[in-house]
Formats: C-alpha cells, sequence, structure tokens
C-alpha cells in the first residue's frame, strides 16, 4: 500500500472508486481546497487503485466549540477506506501519514471527528491514542447527483492526541 497527496488525475478514480451517488463532487472540493492550501489531500493505493482517502484541514475543525476549546488544532476528516478493505490497517497508516504531515508543520497536536453511531471508528482512534475533546454537530451538505442540496447534521464527538516530537 501506498499513501500520496492527491493530484488532479487522482480525483476521476476517486470518484470511480470510492465516489457515493449522494455528493458529486466530494473529491473535486477536497482536492480543490488543497490546491488553495487550505489541506492535503491523501489517497491510500492498493494494486493500482484508491483504498482510502483522508483530508487534513489546516485551519482546524468548522465547529466554534471545537475552535474554541482546542484553537490552531488541525482536523483529519472524511477518513475513509473502500468497504471489503477494511480492517486491515489502511485507515490507521492514513491517519499516522496526516499525523505525520501536522507534526513536520509543527503541530503539537492534532484531532478529528467521529460519529456517535460509528463505535468501530471511535475504537480505532482510541487505539491510535485520540482522547475526548467535546461533543459537537458536524454540518455539512453535498449536491446529490439529481442537482439538490442535502444538509446533514451529525451529533460527534470531536478526539485530540497530542504529538510527539
Amino acid at each position: 500500500m501506498d499513501i500520496t497527496v492527491c493530484r488532479a488525475a487522482d480525483v476521476p478514480l476517486l470518484d470511480r472508486y470510492l465516489g457515493t451517488a449522494a455528493a458529486t463532487s466530494f473529491h473535486a472540493r477536497r482536492f480543490a481546497r488543497q490546491q488553495a492550501g487550505r489541506s492535503t489531500y491523501l489517497v491510500a493505493w492498493q494494486d493500482g487503485r484508491p483504498a482510502g482517502h483522508t483530508e487534513v484541514r489546516w485551519g482546524g475543525c468548522a465547529d466554534p466549540a471545537v475552535r474554541a476549546a482546542r484553537p490552531g488544532c488541525p482536523e483529519i476528516d472524511a477518513l475513509a477506506v473502500a468497504e471489503h478493505l477494511r480492517s486491515r490497517g489502511i485507515g490507521g497508516a492514513l491517519v499516522r501519514r496526516a499525523e505525520e504531515l501536522a507534526r513536520r508543520r509543527g503541530h503539537t497536536a492534532v484531532g478529528l471527528g467521529v460519529a456517535d453511531d460509528n463505535p468501530r471508528a471511535a475504537a480505532l482512534y482510541a487505539r491510535l491514542g485520540y482522547r475526548p475533546l467535546t461533543a459537537y454537530l458536524d454540518r455539512w451538505s453535498c449536491t446529490g447527483a439529481d442537482g439538490t442540496l442535502h444538509e446533514y447534521a451529525d451529533p460527534c464527538t470531536f478526539l485530540v492526541k497530542e504529538l510527539s516530537r
């Protein structure tokens, strides 16, 4: 498995192998934020296909309560692994790579949100050393294939890991 920073040529492959019908511009939006310098979009590759992805948002979580509780903390966002490849270390490898990038930029901590109804992800993050900081509502939207805007608010917990030098 290789983990690389997303390139423009990767976006159609991400759409093909890790796309969702509900979010037609999911990967393109993340790549655009990376191009604007606001994030780094990481892609895990296995056998020439994208196996997972995550985005490190250098400005941190958008939620005001999280920003107040831990100012300046970058956020690991949108971690996903292809369903048939889960439990093979890909998610953990993406998180560790994101942590490495944060360390290189001089950050002393990194955080991520986990949905309250996702105990499997919460267990992974606990094993990786993440601890609860605060509850919040993760608000997000996407445009469906039919052009309809869908808005969501998921109850989550923001977790933080202190990074060693």
